[in-house]
């Protein structure tokens, strides 16, 4: 039987939608010169306000004119990006579930846990299951 992939969702952010993000996040609002220049290996102005144009499309983004010019501010804040990221992730590569997700990360073998950090797992793991 042929295994179905889930598409990421229209939340999914590109790695240059990520970096644009958190040049804005910096910046706390900018021109797109302004993004442009924080950018690792800028693209051209005119890519950089497309990828503008698509978060504000994404809803991540919110622009003002000022004068002349475009001022563009983000509208997620961090933790939510995050989250939403992360949602994005689960649904992507675990099919929506969240123990396979959580299975994956314990098991990497670069991954090790401490004692307290396994503890303090466990007592979030309780807490949910409360919920």
């Amino acid at each position: 039987m042929a295994k179905s992939y889930q598409q990421p969702g229209p939340d999914a952010l590109s790695r240059r939608e990520r970096q644009i993000m958190h040049a804005l996040w910096k910046l706390g609002r900018g021109t797109v010169r302004q993004v442009r220049a924080l950018l690792p290996a800028p693209p051209g102005y005119d890519a950089v306000r497309t990828t503008l144009r698509i978060l504000r499309a994404k809803g991540y983004v919110r622009t003002r004119r000022e004068g002349t010019r475009d001022v563009y501010a983000p509208r997620v804040p961090p933790g939510r990006a995050r989250s939403r990221a992360v949602q994005a992730l689960v649904a992507t590569f675990f099919g929506g579930s969240v123990n396979r997700a959580a299975l994956a990360l314990l098991r990497e073998s670069d991954l090790r846990l401490r004692a307290d950090e396994v503890a303090r797992l466990s007592r979030l793991v309780d807490e949910e299951e409360e919920r």
